[in-house]
């Protein structure tokens, strides 16, 4: 929420920016009241810029009358070498995966306590997916998220251990618990989570590393069970972002 973008002295893009950001994962399609109240403006002045910004492509205006995010800024999205870079090198690898096992594989960054997926495909098997290009989730929840939170900064880690969400079951709510998973998937190299995102989904991750970054990505795959897969799928993970990690620092 924007909170004081209403008062005079905000500027228009304070006010644009406090449209965009009134969308997120739980809110990717908004009317114009909510969007007015989101984002802390006026009915008259979100109806104005609102129409800018369907004009300009940043937002769609769907037949119902609701507004969602426009191809634009994905558009733009993309060109952020995090995204550009990292996808077009790792979209071989993801696909070799894909070829050996037919699941779903993802590619994740970390965006302050979510985990961003900048790539994901399909598998054949019927597990239930919640991700999708461009969503964010839950760090402790996923396989990626908890590659990402065993690398993070002390800070975020502290922030998350914080603040742990049942979504689950099966979902690890108690601090202490997952803090020794990370210290564990630091030394085994990889993390799993079983039905902890959603029921009937398994995951299992690794993490990319580079020579002078450390740690920017991970990489996951999602089935219906771990139990006699994961070796097999923790090694073809590794041998992947070993590969991308090569790619990468050339």
């Amino acid at each position: 929420m924007a909170g004081n973008v209403s008062k005079p002295g905000a500027s228009v893009a304070s006010r644009v920016l406090a449209l965009l950001g009134a969308f997120d994962t739980e809110h990717r399609r908004l009317t114009l009241s909510a969007l007015s109240r989101r984002a802390g403006l006026p009915v008259a002045t979100t109806y104005r810029l609102v129409g800018e910004l369907v004009a300009w492509g940043a937002l769609t205006r769907r037949a119902d009358g609701d507004y969602e995010i426009g191809q634009r800024m994905w558009d733009l999205g993309l060109l952020a070498p995090v995204q550009s870079d990292l996808r077009l090198v790792a979209s071989p690898f993801l696909h070799d995966i894909y070829g050996a096992t037919l699941a779903t594989v993802h590619l994740a960054v970390r965006d302050g306590t979510k985990a961003l997926y900048l790539d994901r495909l399909s598998g054949h098997a019927s597990v239930p997916i919640l991700s999708q290009i461009g969503t964010r989730l839950p760090l402790h929840a996923t396989g990626v998220g908890k590659v990402l939170l065993a690398y993070a900064p002390e800070e975020i880690r502290a922030e998350v251990l914080a603040n742990l969400t049942r979504i689950t079951p099966y979902t690890i709510t108690q601090p202490g618990r997952l803090a020794d998973e990370l210290r564990r998937i630091d030394k085994d190299g990889y993390a799993q989570a079983i039905e902890e995102m959603s029921l009937g989904a398994c995951t299992v991750a690794v993490p990319i590393r580079v020579a002078d970054a450390g740690v920017i990505a991970a990489l996951g795959i999602v089935v219906p069970s771990l139990k006699r897969d994961r070796p097999r799928l923790v090694a073809a993970l590794q041998v992947a972002a070993a590969g991308i990690a090569r790619c990468l620092d050339r």
